[in-house]
């Protein structure tokens, strides 16, 4: 009976964290789409329906000026339909009947409000909570290099906070591998760390001596990361075996003026991220199964969101940055390519085809649906 209801525990706390993980997914949709929406407003496009989710309508509720709001049974999309988007319309307020900064305008809204709402939660999560920054775990500063040089006096402490590299302020791991890449095993590395004392934490400058050399495959290669700077070697605990482990603790030492310049520079840390993983995959450093469909956002985002409300609210803002980033890159049938298209407009004096255009856009959204089955599946594997 214990067993059935440990079971039964399970499984619920399973169901509600997919259900958080959807939330967050579906609040950052309908945030985008409310941006083209408001938009939209301001300059009087007419608006046929603002919706939320896709699929079947479960809600509708229409307005007096024709406007319908509807709330729809998949909640893995949304959308903001204007009218005449993707066509000749005799209508004044048609979408393509508007001047071409209008519909920029329009159309760059939507990441807007994912970028504004991303930035919000990290201020939000900073200053409740501080800053999730990097900490070292299980260090063995008696150990060598690769070659046998000692490493004692040159080494991380156990639990150590990493607050700068090279004096740059670190956010992430790729942070890291930027700045060490390249760099030999001997090489002396400046790092400023809050380090765990009888008396509290206190602000240290240290030199870490690398174990090895810092060449990296990708911005993933963690394994690489940890082995050069000496922290987290294997352990066993409980049982299993973990290797390369490294954590992030809160850390709260910063003013209110600080706090808000990292909150901004953490946001364009995350978005720079996506243009050189995009790099590194049209270089071939990066393969396809390092990325993650539908379902295996909603499975990290799950498995992150439900751990605290810090850890919530940094994977909310870390998906709202990556939405606004990513539906501005120059892709078919995101807002991006849309934007190019009327910038093309802008700058000849009339529109590509219509037709043209929205085939094009169709054609780009189903290679993006196929992408993402496509990377989904690559996982299981």
């Amino acid at each position: 009976m214990a067993l059935n209801l440990l079971a039964f525990s399970d499984v619920m706390r399973t169901i509600g964290s997919v259900l958080l993980a959807l939330l967050i997914l579906l609040a950052m949709i309908t945030v985008h789409e409310f941006g083209h929406y408001v938009a939209g407003k301001i300059f009087h496009f007419k608006i046929n329906e603002f919706a939320i989710g896709f699929g079947p309508a479960l809600f509708k509720r229409t307005k007096k000026n024709g406007e319908v709001f509807s709330v729809r049974a998949l909640p893995l999309g949304g959308f903001c339909a204007f009218e005449g988007e993707d066509e000749e319309n005799a209508h004044p307020d048609a979408f393509n009947n508007k001047k071409p900064w209008q519909r920029i305008i329009v159309l760059f809204a939507g990441a807007f409000m994912n970028y504004v709402l991303a930035l919000l939660l990290i201020a939000v999560s900073f200053f409740a909570h501080g800053q999730l920054l990097l900490m070292t775990y299980r260090v063995d500063a008696s150990e060598t290099t690769q070659s046998g040089i000692p490493i004692a006096g040159y080494a991380f402490a156990d639990e150590d906070v990493i607050l700068r590299c090279e004096g740059k302020n670190v956010y992430l791991t790729s942070d890291l591998i930027d700045l060490l890449d390249g760099k030999k095993e001997g090489d002396m590395v400046q790092f400023t760390v809050s380090r765990k004392g009888e008396a509290g934490r206190s602000v240290q400058d240290i030199s870490v001596m690398l174990r090895r050399d810092a060449d990296f495959a990708n911005l993933t290669d963690t394994s690489v990361l940890w082995d050069t700077l000496g922290v987290a070697r294997e352990y066993s605990q409980d049982g299993q075996t973990y290797r390369y482990l490294i954590y992030s603790a809160s850390y709260k030492g910063f003013g209110f003026f600080e706090t808000i310049g990292r909150s901004f520079t953490y946001s364009f840390r995350i978005g720079g991220t996506i243009f050189q993983v995009l790099g590194e995959l049209f270089t071939g450093n990066l393969g396809l199964d390092a990325f993650g469909g539908p379902v295996t956002t909603i499975k990290l985002t799950s498995q992150i969101a439900s751990q605290s409300v810090q850890q919530f609210l940094e994977i909310a803002a870390f998906i709202g940055v990556n939405l606004a980033v990513f539906n501005l890159l120059p892709i078919p049938a995101l807002d991006g390519s849309k934007i190019v298209f009327t910038l093309i407009e802008w700058i000849r004096g009339k529109p590509i085809n219509r037709k043209v255009e929205a085939i094009i856009h169709a054609a780009g959204f189903v290679l993006l649906i196929g992408f993402a089955i496509l990377v989904d599946v690559l996982q299981l594997f």
